[in-house]
């Protein structure tokens, strides 16, 4: 009985706290194109969280393309985060009904006019959410108004239905095509929330830069966006439809189905515990991702890029130096790979792999090789691949290697990202630490304002030219560097990860 009463005074203190804290937080409205929606004042930065871009991809929309949210009558209340997108883990977390974004804007002046940066989150298509990163970072002091999204996962997202029903035939891009709903209502109503709808720059790492990537292909998200941001990701996502059947017969044959149809009325904690199953832990990070489906993305990623027209588009590009290290960890396979191992990493890709990792061994050891060649195979080629592609083309770009780890063995992947999510009110980072934070930070959002990235300790970053391969270079002591070699497996093809 005593527990009982404690529990209830308890309970009963929380709902006073929160209602006033409720009660005392500054609101803030503004109208879009769906009607007024309410905010949140944090510190210096406006925030709308949770705002429907698109109609809940449920009942008859599952698995078919976004369509646009429907407007509303009475003030939307937009003070706390969507759902995230459905994904894996121990059980089911997240929801079927995503399709959100949050605003962290300076003001909703409509002739601020200031830069917006779009944030695509990373987790190998199959997990995260737009409230992994915080927009405060550049929102609060750069003046740029950031937006953070959500958007369809694995089975959900990526999953290739156009055998099926030609109403499926864009479901393996349904969340590529979530990002292009997503930017078009970012366009035609950021002004409301004191952006430009002419400065928009998408940056994403992993899987993000992996899927921002793939607007490259898709005549669809032309004019939505004037600059790319791709951190650790390329087109290496984008798979042929044979590989995206492969991937799908996996599933069938985890969930005891023989038709692909009867995928489509599973429920998702179905769907999900065998999309967990197939993937097998960190090795199924490629497993996922846009389809050159001949609608959405027609033909070989290149073949796509270079048809459309992108020479007024802007980029920074740029990988770390091991970034396979971290997956190495999650897989003690990879520290001494084999055909068995790297089949599953990268399917019938695996025997240009093993073959580098052999000849490699043979110079520098087979540990050395390994963190080396998995690297080049799984990131950096590719990175540099359309690096090249771009600067061939016209486009400026700038590229970019991280190097720095506290510990002096070199960045993994992901390690880039608290740099340039700087806040100087929330870190641990020591002087060294502060300052390349800093340096990052200010080089991004020059950047990101529509400037070139300026200088990187006291020299000027500058641009990539094919050949040239010139780059800049973050470590304890960044600057700038000249690569005398690019490595590039010709016969590898553009994709990561095939099945044939």
């Amino acid at each position: 009985m005593k527990n009982n009463i404690c529990r209830v005074l308890a309970c009963t203190f929380l709902l006073i706290v929160n209602f006033n804290l409720n009660a005392s937080a500054q609101t803030v409205t503004t109208k879009i194109s769906g009607g007024w929606i309410k905010g949140i004042k944090e510190g210096p930065t406006l925030v709308f969280k949770g705002v429907p871009y698109a109609k809940g991809p449920v009942g008859p929309l599952r698995f078919m393309p976004p369509q646009p949210a429907a407007p509303w009558k009475d003030t939307l209340s937009c003070q706390k985060f969507g759902s995230m997108a459905a994904q894996g883990g121990d059980q089911l977390r997240g929801n079927e009904d995503c399709l959100s974004l949050n605003v962290y804007t300076p003001t909703t002046n409509k002739n601020a006019k200031l830069p917006v940066l779009v944030w695509v989150h990373g987790g190998s298509l199959t997990g995260g959410s737009g409230m992994g990163m915080n927009g405060h970072a550049f929102a609060d002091d750069d003046s740029v108004v950031t937006v953070t999204i959500n958007y369809r996962l694995g089975i959900f997202g990526f999953m290739y239905l156009g055998d099926v029903n030609k109403a499926y035939k864009t479901s393996g891009n349904n969340g590529l095509l979530d990002l292009n709903m997503a930017l078009k209502w970012i366009k035609q109503n950021i002004a409301a929330m004191g952006g430009d709808a002419s400065r928009i720059t998408v940056m994403g790492e992993s899987a993000g830069a992996k899927l921002t990537s793939a607007l490259l292909a898709s005549p669809q998200a032309k004019g939505y966006y004037s600059q790319l941001v791709l951190e650790s990701g390329a087109v290496q996502c984008i798979r042929d439809s044979v590989t995206a059947k492969g991937i799908r017969q996996r599933l069938m044959n985890e969930l005891g189905v023989s038709k692909p149809a009867d995928l489509l009325n599973l429920s998702a904690e179905k769907l999900i515990a065998a999309q967990s199953k197939i993937a097998n832990g960190a090795q199924g990070t490629n497993y996922w991702g846009p389809v050159s489906d001949g609608v959405v993305i027609d033909g070989d990623a290149y073949q796509a890029v270079r048809k459309v027209n992108n020479n007024k588009v802007r980029f920074i590009i740029g990988t770390n130096k091991f970034e396979s290290k971290m997956f190495m960890g999650f897989d003690k396979r990879l520290n001494q790979p084999d055909s068995t191992v790297l089949y599953g990493w990268f399917g019938d890709n695996y025997h240009y792999v093993l073959n580098a990792y052999q000849t490699e061994a043979k110079k520098i050891g087979a540990d050395s090789a390994a963190l080396k060649v998995l690297t080049q195979y799984m990131y950096q080629m590719h990175s540099y691949r359309l690096a090249n592609t771009l600067a061939q083309a016209g486009n400026q770009v700038w590229m970019y290697r991280f190097d720095y780890k506290r510990d002096g063995t070199g960045a993994t992947h992901a390690d880039e990202l608290a740099y340039l999510w700087f806040n100087p009110r929330q870190n641990n980072f020591n002087d060294t630490e502060k300052q390349l934070a800093t340096q990052m930070h200010q080089n991004w959002v020059s950047f990101i304002k529509g400037n070139a990235p300026g200088e990187v300790s006291g020299k000027s970053w500058p641009r990539f030219i094919a050949g040239e391969n010139n780059i800049a270079v973050f470590d304890a002591v960044s600057g700038i560097s000249h690569l005398s070699n690019i490595y590039n497996d010709k016969a590898s093809p553009s994709a990561c990860f095939v099945l044939k």
